[in-house]
């Protein structure tokens, strides 16, 4: 699956335009936003309609709606899928997410081209998401500093303590998320973050992505070490996402999430 992900970004690029139009928005920083969380453990909120292993999650899609309701239940950042193909997203999605909230927004894509940074600051990003299982190393610390230069953080996400490693022997990410989710299976296991949390250098933030769904889950991989989670699956399924981070972090029983 992720192979052919990568593939299709190849066809995307070819065909990409970039006009000299840059955004004039402020930009929020993500480091500072999970640094000062607003519980016991960062939250990246994501609005995501689809995916390719669970194919849509989210009949009635508002963008607009979903981020109002993530603000209204504190979050401290929102991921936006922007991806068309096979998530079924859309860069003016991020765009009209960013003009409507005051939180950081992180683009969430398959990033493989400097181009495709350059088009994350244009749509208003003001994070993107570099994913280590398909940069080599040094492409991704290129890509790491041409996004810092250009007003941009970075989420840098692993699958593997190799591939952390890797990235490590160059530099030291701000933000590292490790991917429960394995992108060639699809499937989710958070005792990767409890590996692979061994390995990450003393002052990054650890992000844990994927598969948590639940209670028992938060409190795992709060135990484990992670500073912050990224979730989007088990909101885009409730009615009202608010009320599923709000019953996801005990604030709310199951009953009242569904009222």
């Amino acid at each position: 699956m992720l192979n052919r992900i990568v593939e299709q970004k190849k066809l995307e690029i070819k065909n990409l335009t970039l006009t000299n139009t840059e955004q004039k928005v402020q930009k929020k920083s993500l480091y500072q936003a999970l640094t000062n969380a607003n519980r016991k453990i960062g939250l990246i909120a994501e609005i995501k309609k689809a995916s390719p292993s669970k194919g849509v999650l989210r009949e009635q899609f508002s963008p607009v709606v979903i981020a109002s309701e993530y603000m209204n239940a504190n979050v401290d950042a929102i991921s936006v899928l922007t991806d068309e193909i096979f998530f079924q997203g859309s860069n003016d999605f991020l765009t009209i997410v960013k003009e409507n909230v005051n939180l950081p927004v992180l683009r969430k894509d398959f990033i493989i081209d400097s181009k495709q940074i350059i088009q994350s600051v244009h749509i208003g990003a003001d994070a993107i998401l570099l994913i280590g299982e398909i940069l080599e190393p040094t492409e991704l610390q290129d890509f790491y500093l041409q996004a810092y230069e250009l007003g941009l953080e970075c989420l840098v996400e692993v699958h593997s303590s190799q591939t952390l490693d890797g990235i490590c022997k160059l530099f030291q990410p701000e933000i590292i998320g490790i991917n429960n989710r394995n992108l060639m299976t699809f499937e989710t296991n958070i005792q990767h973050t409890k590996e692979i949390i061994k390995n990450v250098p003393t002052g990054s933030i650890v992000v844990s992505e994927s598969g948590i769904q639940h209670y028992h889950d938060l409190e795992s991989v709060l135990e484990f070490g992670a500073d912050a989670v990224l979730i989007g699956e088990a909101f885009m399924r409730e009615d009202k996402p608010g009320n599923g981070i709000k019953r996801l972090f005990g604030e709310i029983d199951y009953e009242a999430s569904q009222k």
